[in-house]
């Protein structure tokens, strides 16, 4: 059994999108200071460090993850003087922040990429991945993520520069020693400002080998990754999380290796594929498979327990909202939000909150493409008309799996705007935040908010959530999550009706009498009839 040393074993950490969260000077967009004002918020909701997507200085095309000057604040979010009073009141209030650093590639905006373009001679060249070529006869047919080519052009060098995203963020060689040392001094430079943890975007990209057509888990991968830890990470009581999309359980012990050689954990991403036609693009969604999900997330839980360690999430700035995806966001969305929750945070790992979730935030479905603002959204339209798609077909698609579901405003009131800015929004509200909002959770004692509450603090009172072994019960049940967690002479079952019929579902005989610590309807109960969307957890000596 891993022995509990580390604080983020226990912690629940709160993803925000600061563009969407709280604006606090009108201008429609969510900044620094509108997160110091909601601190006490996400104090109140128990929260233990605080995950910020970019907000480096930046051109925006990829909503800050194009990073143009990794050691200053963007102005739209607002200074460094504000992230350095962030850091202090967060603290004060015992919740960390974690940055968000984009170090696969970085802005054509930036610095060493201008210098770059200016010559093959120049120090800077070698930053980014350039092959020599004539315009039109790209290097090989690697595309990019969001769509068209992955090489561009630079007429004045004779040369195609790589990018795997938007053409306005060419890819850097970590193959050079000196970016890799610059990006370690920037690092300790955020260690110095009192960053409590970072969160790695894209990370298992960073070997890359566009010749080989390699772009993530490449051959010197985990080598670059080492170097970094040990330069960096290891010299803090750091939190840190690599997103990888292409992580297995092998490379998931080398990321998460309880000796802190690489990080503390990382993102993985197999559960929430799951519901993607095999072999197409995540556009193409098929219902889900759900003995598949309970199995895939039982295999998280028994393949790293004690070799590693789970980042739990159903929820980020780039997946729709869980209770409109898996749940039911009409007429059981507060019975299928607090279900959810249930089994994710009864699992061992560190639980992700992402903005809103806690209020049980709905996708959005905006009647014209132009409310839409995210660039893959927009690049996925273009191409889908063009290829002969119906315009409602293609609209379907975003309203399921778009990054926006994501991104639309938070929800704290039903005040204008939902009490999100004073001016005119970047992107609209979801016009359902007279209904949802944190306002009228906060007051509600059986509100999502509230179970949410109750569920971070069970984690920080009972360590068999960090600590026990994990048992899945009805592995091929097509209704009913089930699954034990066990430490000593204690065990806590969890079951959950993950549909909107009552299911039957007839308890052990030894757990009648253990004590219910969490259900999420109202009369709680052990009844031999689930309804819709029922669950709890239940604890019991063995």
């Amino acid at each position: 059994m891993r022995e509990q040393k580390k604080w983020w074993q226990n912690a629940v950490v709160y993803q925000i999108y600061p563009r969407s969260f709280q604006d606090s000077n009108g201008d429609g967009i969510g900044d620094l200071q509108g997160i110091i004002k909601r601190l006490d918020y996400l104090e109140e909701l128990g929260i233990d460090a605080v995950w910020l997507s970019p907000v480096c200085r930046s051109p925006q095309d990829d909503n800050g993850y194009d990073i143009s000057d990794y050691q200053d604040i963007d102005p739209v979010f607002g200074s460094l003087d504000d992230m350095e009073k962030l850091i202090r009141e967060a603290r004060k209030r015992n919740i960390r922040i974690m940055i968000d650093l984009v170090l696969n590639h970085s802005s054509d905006e930036h610095r060493w990429f201008q210098e770059a373009k200016k010559s093959k001679d120049n120090p800077y060249h070698d930053y980014y991945v350039w092959r020599d070529g004539e315009e039109g006869v790209l290097p090989n047919d690697m595309g990019s993520v969001f769509g068209g080519p992955a090489w561009e052009w630079v007429p004045e060098l004779g040369q195609y520069y790589f990018h795997q995203f938007s053409v306005k963020q060419p890819d850097l060689n970590w193959e050079n020693p000196k970016v890799r040392r610059e990006i370690y001094d920037m690092i300790l430079w955020w260690m110095d400002k009192g960053a409590g943890g970072f969160r790695l975007d894209v990370i298992d990209q960073i070997a890359k080998e566009p010749d080989r057509k390699i772009t993530n888990n490449g051959p010197r991968l985990h080598e670059f990754i080492r170097e970094l830890s040990r330069e960096t990470f290891q010299k803090g009581d750091l939190i840190t999380v690599g997103e990888a999309w292409g992580a297995d359980i092998d490379r998931a012990k080398l990321y998460s290796n309880p000796d802190g050689s690489e990080f503390s954990m990382v993102f993985q991403f197999e559960h929430m594929m799951l519901d993607q036609e095999p072999g197409k693009e995540k556009w193409d969604s098929c219902p889900l498979p759900f003995v598949k999900l309970k199995q895939n997330l039982a295999k998280w839980q028994t393949e790293l327990h004690g070799c590693g360690w789970n980042s739990l999430f159903w929820n980020n700035h780039d997946l729709p909202r869980i209770v409109s995806r898996w749940g039911n966001d009409k007429e059981y969305r507060t019975e299928s939000a607090k279900m959810l929750a249930t089994i994710l945070h009864g699992m061992q790992g560190t639980p992700y909150i992402y903005q809103g979730e806690e209020l049980g935030m709905t996708n959005v479905r905006f009647d014209h493409i132009d409310q839409y603002q995210d660039i893959e959204i927009r690049n996925m339209y273009r191409e889908r008309l063009a290829k002969g798609y119906e315009e409602k077909e293609i609209m379907e698609s975003i309203y399921a799996k778009g990054r926006d579901n994501a991104r639309t405003p938070m929800q704290w009131d039903d005040t204008a705007h939902a009490g999100f800015t004073t001016g005119t929004p970047w992107m609209q509200v979801n016009p359902n935040y007279r209904e949802i909002n944190a306002e009228a959770a906060r007051k509600d004692p059986d509100s999502i908010f509230h179970y949410y509450r109750k569920l971070i603090c069970l984690r920080k009172e009972n360590p068999i959530f960090a600590e026990g072994d994990f048992i899945l019960l009805l592995e091929e049940d097509e209704n009913i999550f089930a699954y034990v967690r066990s430490l000593a002479d204690r065990e806590l079952l969890v079951v959950a009706n993950f549909t909107e019929q009552e299911i039957i579902c007839t308890l052990p005989e030894e757990w009648k009498d253990g004590e219910v610590l969490i259900h999420n309807y109202k009369d709680g109960g052990k009844s031999e009839v689930l309804r819709p969307y029922e669950s709890m957890m239940i604890e019991r000596e063995k």
